[in-house]
């Protein structure tokens, strides 16, 4: 297993002994979120689904409160006492995912915590992790915390209605928070950008459209190193912040980086990308009243054709940030991590 040996951070230590609350802990940034409070020396407490697998987690001194984030039963004996509340929670982009399903774990969910953290003495702040796809198509890129939302799809209309609510609310109520908005998330254990991965691994990487193809990224540990700062740094009280490198990479330079990692040349072929959006439309429309997974779906041949870059010296500037990993140095650590487990191949594989 690769580690990543990181000195603690001073500025954590109000977290030390504090009661926390985590939504989201067994997805893949949540569970990173976890292991980082739990050597801070923070008291964690987190709501898992009843379904939800906690194995991975089962090393580490967790209260465990089985339920869903949006029963208000559930939410209301999983915050009494908390100081902190970490809202990482985000429902599946999956075919069965309604836009209902997105509303009740986006919005009712804060809207639940929210309420709870404002019925809680003592309470020291609520972390709520958004997304930077509430801005959907940026017309001018870098967007900055400021710019307009404009939403594509349910799991982003969702999301975007629930930050609106919160920020909204917490105005209101003087409820002590910090927002955080991630761009593409990646590291070790990530499925998202593994697809990517495994065609660089073989040789050949399709590349649809003519666009630069600009990606935002930002290592897991870095986004969850960034977290835990907004929740105690006095600067970060009441703000908004974009959580990204400090610039977009393209997706053909993170080809490159894993070629050069694994030391095996890839060939990218350049494909127009119009025959692939109609290719998914048909496949959504056939496959969604089924409640299946669509083979192909616009948002994914989108990934290849939208420019996603972001202004993020906000999270520099106020939260005096230094990120572990350039965007090099994360995408080889996670190909290296991707080997390591089997993921994929290295090219002398047999």
């Amino acid at each position: 297993m690769i580690v990543v040996a990181v000195s603690p951070d001073p500025m954590l230590e109000p977290l030390r002994g504090a009661q926390v609350l985590v939504t989201g802990a067994t997805g893949f940034t949540g569970s990173v979120l976890v292991r980082h409070l739990t050597e801070a020396g923070a008291r964690v407490r987190a709501i898992a689904r009843p379904s939800s697998h906690v194995d991975a987690l089962a090393d580490l001194d967790i209260e465990w409160v089985r339920g869903q984030v949006y029963d208000e039963s559930v939410v209301r004996a999983a915050a009494i006492g908390v100081r902190y509340v970490f809202h990482l929670a985000a429902a599946l982009r999956e075919a069965r995912s309604s836009e209902d399903t997105y509303r009740r774990v986006h919005c009712t969910s804060t809207r639940l915590l929210a309420e709870a953290a404002t019925r809680t003495p003592g309470f020291k702040r609520f972390v709520h992790v958004s997304t930077v796809g509430v801005h959907g198509h940026v017309a001018q890129p870098p967007a900055d915390e400021t710019a307009p939302f404009h939403p594509d799809d349910g799991y982003q209309r969702t999301k975007a209605e629930a930050e609106t609510w919160f920020r909204e609310f917490a105005s209101a109520q003087s409820l002590p928070h910090v927002v955080f908005r991630p761009c593409a998330i990646y590291g070790p254990g990530d499925r998202r950008l593994l697809k990517l991965f495994r065609m660089a691994a073989r040789g050949t990487v399709p590349m649809l459209g003519h666009s630069r193809g600009l990606y935002h990224l930002i290592h897991v540990e870095d986004l969850v190193r960034v977290v835990l700062r907004g929740a105690v740094h006095p600067a970060a009280l009441n703000e908004v912040f974009i959580a990204g490198s400090q610039t977009a990479i393209t997706l053909t330079e993170i080809v490159r980086t894993v070629e050069r990692t694994l030391g095996r040349p890839v060939r990218i072929v350049r494909l127009p990308a119009w025959p692939f959006f109609a290719l998914a439309a048909v496949c959504e429309t056939l496959c969604r009243p089924l409640g299946l997974e669509p083979p192909l779906y616009r948002r994914r041949v989108a990934f290849y054709t939208k420019d996603r870059s972001f202004d993020t010296r906000k999270l520099r500037d106020v939260l005096g940030y230094s990120p572990l990993f350039t965007d090099e140095e994360g995408l080889a650590h996670t190909t290296r991590w991707y080997v390591q487990q089997g993921w994929i191949r290295p090219p002398n594989a047999t």
